[in-house]
């Protein structure tokens, strides 16, 4: 008999599985393993905690992507996470490892992204780790962050409706227009700045009514069932509400690709996926409802097709 590895078991195994073996009685975690951000109650406010990895041949390719847009991409898909809490970010540590023969000007390149990035979240840097590698690059953040009302991923509810905060599956066209191009390049158009240079949204305007949230890392079909896993409902989403921009249609067609397909699997868009209440205007996209048990897509013909966790994973 073979044994199972981790790419047969999948991403989804290995984080419930972590769940199931360091879930902890504290009275001051809210929210550990499983969310955007661990959420700790201190006297007022909680506390937000969140980090990410970017690595070579895994998150990112240095043909594709100079090092000033790498450092600010690595502050905007942690900032990402706490905004997905409701929170401000406020603090960030650094863990950087590089080549030995790395040249100097990589290094002050990637770390003015970072503190590009830094300023536009106004947030600052505290500290670190720098280290040396023997082939790939290895760079993690950590940023901490505040709320006085965490938003959790286990907050929605039968009856809420789904939104989404702008277009989606542009990164991921973006990464395909590169691969296409095969070199670095300026992001002279959305597509590339969506995925070389993301800026993610602040959620100030809907914080105060969402139920639940997340932002959209890996893919809007495997985020939503991470959402419906949490708060243990079920999703209808309607295919002809999923916001795709007619740049992104044209561009994707022109490369053989389907639109509605990046825009259900396609990685790393930074949108905000939320539920609020039938009853409330929100400023942001309708793409579905909150239900009991069911997981369906919806075509224009009304034909039901189930919701599968398609989208970008590790394993």
């Amino acid at each position: 008999m073979s044994k199972k590895t981790l790419h047969h078991v999948g991403e989804l195994y290995l984080i419930t599985h972590l769940q199931k073996n360091f879930k902890y009685n504290l009275k001051s975690l809210i929210a550990g393993i499983g969310d955007d951000a661990a959420v700790i109650k201190c006297e007022e406010d909680y506390l937000l905690l969140t980090t990410d990895m970017m690595l070579e041949g895994v998150h990112f390719d240095l043909h594709y992507i100079t090092p000033y847009q790498l450092g600010f991409k690595l502050i905007s898909v942690n900032v990402s996470d706490i905004y997905a809490m409701g929170g401000t970010p406020q603090y960030a540590l650094l863990n950087i490892a590089l080549r030995k023969n790395s040249e100097t000007s990589f290094f002050n390149m990637l770390f003015k992204g970072i503190k590009h990035a830094l300023s536009y979240y106004k947030t600052v840097l505290i500290g670190g780790d720098i280290s040396a590698v023997k082939k790939d690059i290895s760079l993690a953040a950590t940023v901490v962050g505040s709320t006085k009302k965490p938003i959790l991923r286990s907050g929605a509810r039968e009856g809420d409706k789904i939104y989404v905060t702008g277009y989606l599956g542009e990164s991921a066209c973006g990464l395909e227009i590169l691969k296409k191009k095969g070199v670095c390049v300026k992001p002279s158009n959305n597509l590339l700045k969506r995925h070389l240079m993301p800026i993610v949204k602040n959620p100030d305007k809907i914080k105060e009514i969402a139920t639940s949230m997340m932002d959209i890392s890996d893919g809007l079909l495997i985020d939503l069932t991470r959402l419906c896993d949490e708060s243990r409902v079920g999703a209808k989403i309607y295919e002809d509400k999923i916001p795709i921009s007619l740049q992104m249609k044209r561009v994707a067609l022109s490369l053989g690709l389907s639109p509605i397909e990046l825009a259900m699997t396609g990685g790393e868009d930074y949108e905000l996926l939320f539920t609020a209440p039938p009853d409330k205007k929100i400023q942001a996209i309708y793409i579905g409802d909150i239900v009991k048990t069911e997981r369906v897509i919806i075509n224009k013909q009304g034909t039901k097709k189930e919701i599968k966790p398609f989208g970008y994973q590790h394993f």
